[in-house]
C-alpha cells in the first residue's frame, strides 16, 4: 500500500507579504489622519461676530480683539442691538458684543456651543475693561458695570449640549453608503436599482427623522421638511454609489468609503464651525452631502430666517448626479448588448 504523495502548496512570495503589510499600514495611517486632522488642526479663524457700538468704540474693541487673538474674528460694526440680533438669527454672525449703558455679550449656542462658550468668556474681561475705563475718566458709577450674556438662539432642552445634532451627520453618511452598496449588490438592472434607492431614501428619511426628532429631540422644526432633507442626503450618497456601480461595475462601490467617509465627512463641519477648519477645507466640505446636510439640518431646526438655498442645491445636485451616472450606465450596457447581439447574428 503506497502512501499518498504530499502536495506542495505554493507560498506567497515574501516580498509580496512585506508590500501588503506596509500598504495596509499606510491605509490605516491615511484613515486616522482623515478623521483626526480636522480636529487636531482646528483653530479660530475669521469667525464672524458683530459689535453694536459707536464707530470709535467699535474700532477700539475690534483692535483689542485683534491684538488678543490675531485673525480670529471677522468683525462687523452695526448701529444697534436689533441689527446684531438680525445677523445672528440669519447666521451671518455667531454672536455679538453690545456696548452702551447696558453692555451685553450675545451668543447662539444653536449655531455652535464652542463659539458660545468662547464669547461667554469675554464678559468678565469686558466688564473689567469698561469699569477701568470709567474710573480712568473720573466717572463715578453707582455700581460696577456687569456685562450680561444672552443666548439669542439657544439649543433645545432635549439636546441641551447639541450632541445629537452634531452626531447626526455620521449616521446619514453611513446609511447612504450602506444603502447604495446593498442596492448595487442585491439588485440587477439599472432602473430597478434607481427605484430601490428612491424608496430606501424616502422611507429612510422618514424613519431617521422620526428617531432624531421624535425620539431623541435632536432636530427641531417641521418634521416633514427635516425628513425631506435627510432623504435627499441619503439619496445623494446612495444614488452616487449606485450610479458609479452602474457605470464602472463593482469597483464603483469604492466611491462611498473614499469620497463620502474619508474625504467629505471629516471636513463636513458637523461638530464645529466651518471657520475652525483649515482653509479652504471647511468651505469645500459644504459642497458635499455630509457638510450640506449638517448645515441644512441645523438651520431648519434653529434658524428659520437663514438662507438655506445653497445646501438644498448641493444635496439635489448630488442626487441628480447619481441619476445621470445610472442613466449613462444603462445606455452603455444597452449599447454593448446591442453590439453583442449583432455580432452573434453575423
Amino acid at each position: 500500500m503506497s502512501t499518498p504523495a504530499l502536495v506542495a502548496h505554493p507560498h506567497t512570495p515574501f516580498r509580496r507579504v512585506v508590500v501588503v503589510g506596509v500598504a495596509l499600514a499606510a491605509v490605516l495611517s491615511v484613515i486616522l489622519l482623515a478623521f483626526l486632522w480636522p480636529t487636531v488642526t482646528s483653530s479660530v479663524k475669521a469667525l464672524p461676530i458683530a459689535i453694536a457700538a459707536p464707530a470709535e468704540q467699535a474700532d477700539q474693541l475690534a483692535g483689542a480683539l485683534e491684538e488678543r487673538s490675531p485673525g480670529a474674528f471677522d468683525v462687523t460694526t452695526v448701529a444697534d442691538r436689533a441689527t446684531a440680533v438680525d445677523l445672528i438669527e440669519t447666521r451671518q454672525a455667531y454672536g455679538a458684543i453690545v456696548l452702551g449703558s447696558d453692555p451685553e455679550v450675545m451668543t447662539a449656542s444653536a449655531a455652535s456651543p464652542l463659539v458660545a462658550q468662547l464669547l461667554t468668556g469675554f464678559a468678565p474681561a469686558l466688564a473689567a475693561q469698561l469699569n477701568a475705563a470709567a474710573a480712568a475718566q473720573g466717572i463715578a458709577l453707582p455700581a460696577p458695570l456687569i456685562v450680561t450674556v444672552t443666548d439669542v438662539v439657544p439649543l433645545a432642552s432635549t439636546d441641551a449640549r447639541g450632541l445629537g445634532l452634531a452626531s447626526s451627520s455620521f449616521p446619514l453618511v453611513l446609511g447612504g453608503m450602506i444603502g447604495g452598496i446593498a442596492v448595487s449588490l442585491a439588485i440587477v438592472g439599472v432602473w430597478r436599482r434607481v427605484t430601490a434607492t428612491l424608496i430606501y431614501s424616502a422611507v429612510g428619511g422618514l424613519a431617521i427623522t422620526g428617531i432624531l426628532q421624535g425620539w431623541f429631540g435632536a432636530l427641531q422644526g417641521d418634521y416633514f421638511v427635516n425628513a425631506a432633507a435627510v432623504a435627499l442626503t441619503i439619496l445623494g450618497i446612495a444614488g452616487t454609489i449606485v450610479g458609479c456601480v452602474s457605470l464602472f461595475g463593482r469597483p464603483g462601490i469604492a466611491v462611498g468609503p473614499v469620497l463620502f467617509l474619508f474625504i467629505a465627512n471629516p471636513i463636513s463641519a458637523a461638530a464645529q464651525p466651518v471657520e475652525f477648519l483649515t482653509a479652504p477645507w471647511g468651505a469645500i466640505g459644504q459642497w458635499f452631502p455630509p457638510g450640506a446636510a449638517a448645515t441644512l439640518l441645523r438651520e431648519l431646526s434653529y434658524f428659520p430666517r437663514a438662507d438655506t438655498l445653497f445646501p438644498w442645491l448641493v444635496l439635489a445636485g448630488w442626487a441628480v448626479l447619481g441619476l445621470l451616472l445610472s442613466t449613462l450606465g444603462h445606455y452603455r450596457d444597452r449599447g454593448a448588448a446591442t453590439q453583442a447581439a449583432l455580432a452573434a447574428a453575423e
